[in-house]
């Protein structure tokens, strides 16, 4: 009965240690076809689509511990239809975007390998000393569609290499499919 008792509590810490799934729908828009993003969550991290990130205007939001309201160590996923011609056009957009907001923050290259599809990522250092690691990918101009993560984090926070490579692995682990579309799930972002 014990040996019982401790593969069952192995068998839950070991569920518990892995991450959550990911899967973020989106119905057609325009050109772009349904779309599914999905990744893998860090170990610990809530993943919400339907809350906090509709609260803010996101398509999902991964977060530890309880929910602040403040984007410090939160990453987001947003999806758009795909304007610019591209992946480096959205990224030098962006980036002048953040250069008029803080003309003193400083841009570096954020690299990132998705073995599925190119992405492109800087880490936009403020002058309020917040970084901001932003990764843009493109599934390919079929989709219809661009996404970008992102996250804030303190430069001076202990843990911020640890959340660094967290995000890494999240960008990284992230997949697109265009699922068939059903009745119920037509129309939904989730």
């Amino acid at each position: 009965m014990l040996v019982v008792v401790l593969w069952l509590c192995a068998g839950s810490a070991l569920a518990a240690s892995a991450g959550a799934a990911i899967e973020v729908h989106g119905s057609a828009d325009g050109k772009a076809p349904a779309w599914t993003i999905s990744s893998t969550a860090p170990p610990g991290w809530t993943t919400d689509c339907c809350t906090y990130a509709r609260a803010i205007g996101v398509n999902e939001v991964l977060y530890q511990g309880e929910w602040t309201g403040k984007p410090d160590r939160v990453m987001v996923l947003n999806v758009w239809p795909s304007k610019l011609p591209t992946l480096d056009a959205e990224l030098q957009d962006d980036r002048k975007h953040y250069l008029q907001a803080d003309p003193a923050g400083k841009v570096v290259a954020f690299p990132v390998k998705n073995p599925r599809m190119p992405c492109s990522g800087v880490l936009y250092s403020g002058s309020d000393h917040v970084d901001d690691p932003v990764v843009f990918c493109d599934p390919g101009a079929a989709t219809g569609i661009r996404y970008s993560w992102s996250m804030t984090v303190s430069a001076v926070d202990p843990s911020r290499e640890s959340l660094l490579d967290a995000f890494r692995q999240v960008v990284a682990h992230s997949r697109y499919a265009n699922p068939a579309p059903t009745s119920s799930s037509a129309g939904k972002a989730h």
